[in-house]
């Protein structure tokens, strides 16, 4: 175990499905904002898992725990983002130069899945008016929204193309020597099976003059350790600190590949503030684990911990993530240990 200690909030999980029927099935994966005194969710939500149509709400809270939707419909959905029969999913947010960004990845088609409550749920290709069937015209590609006023967004730019699988792409809360950063985790393929071939995918950075046209992209991290051998992806937006970047990614391990059990669990790394291809320090042991039923058990998938939303309060780091994709809770931890902690590695 780790000498850090995230604290679970008591009245986890803080944000449930339900309410409205696009968000019937689930809500996990938010991405988070902090501004005037209040804390924002951009929960991933799905009213069924046949197709399994994912949207984008809106929730707003005074204190970061109890949670009401700003609208009683999505703020962003697939078809805002090229295609009906498709799926958006795991925003995250941040504002720069007066804008709200927020960075997704989407699937023009949805998939449609069976859990099994032991691993990773089954999947298939279903029949969708234009669509070949064929896991490569399917492929899970990342984008830029924009907004003005947190509620109303458009589609801005596409981070990545059709035709490769690309996730956890994250903008850093600022430019870098003028330009803007994001975190990827960029594959050559991904179909139903979620196999990712011989690649084990790790993170990746790319630079950008304009959000539309990005740079080759270049390794930051790739898996090094037991607990992340299946693969890992960036997590919450990096948070600018004293000492560099603090960023939080996941890691996804394989425990037993005949039910395709896996466990998700996080970890962190410190990036150097002018140049984040230089790792100036890395938790060998995760930050966070499943321990709890909520984390153990779900709907979707267990053994699931992904946090996507981070803001810190009073010095306080306060982890928005989703639980087994089911539902959405929060840990806490001082944002001192955590770089007391990062600085002793």
């Amino acid at each position: 175990m780790s000498t850090v200690m995230f604290r679970r909030c008591p009245e986890n999980p803080i944000v449930r499905p339900g309410l409205y029927p696009w968000r019937r099935a689930v809500t996990f994966n938010p991405a988070a904002l902090y501004e005037n005194g209040k804390v924002y969710l951009y929960e991933r939500a799905a009213g069924g898992l046949r197709p399994f149509h994912c949207y984008i709400g809106l929730l707003e809270s005074g204190d970061g725990v109890h949670f009401r939707h700003v609208s009683d419909q999505p703020v962003f959905t697939p078809e805002m983002a090229g295609n009906r029969y498709g799926t958006v999913q795991d925003p995250r947010i941040v504002k720069l130069d007066g804008l709200y960004y927020l960075s997704f990845a989407f699937r023009p088609y949805a998939w449609n899945i069976w859990p099994t409550g032991l691993g990773v749920p089954e999947a298939a290709q279903p029949t969708f008016p234009g669509f070949s069937g064929r896991d490569e015209d399917n492929q899970t590609r990342s984008g830029i929204a924009v907004s003005t006023d947190r509620l109303h967004w458009k589609l801005h730019s596409w981070v990545s193309t059709p035709d490769i699988d690309d996730r956890n792409v994250i903008l850093f809360p600022e430019k870098l020597a003028g330009r803007y950063a994001v975190l990827r985790r960029p594959s050559p393929f991904a179909g139903v099976t979620t196999e990712h071939r011989s690649v084990h995918p790790g993170i990746k950075i790319s630079y950008s003059d304009d959000l539309h046209n990005w740079s080759t992209p270049a390794t930051v991290i790739e898996p090094a350790y037991q607990w992340e051998n299946n693969r890992i992806g960036g997590s919450t937006p990096p948070i600018r600190t004293p000492a560099g970047w603090l960023a939080f990614y996941h890691g996804v391990e394989n425990q037993d590949p005949t039910v395709r059990r896996v466990c998700y669990r996080m970890g962190a790394m410190l990036l150097d503030a002018d140049d984040p291809t230089k790792v100036l320090a890395r938790t060998p042991k995760p930050l966070l684990e499943p321990t709890e039923y909520y984390e153990c058990f779900g709907l979707f998938i267990p053994n699931v911990v992904f946090p996507t939303g981070a803001v810190v309060i009073d010095d306080v780091v306060h982890l928005y993530y989703g639980a087994c994709d089911t539902a959405i809770a929060l840990a806490t931890c001082p944002l001192s240990e955590l770089l007391d902690y990062m600085l002793s590695l």
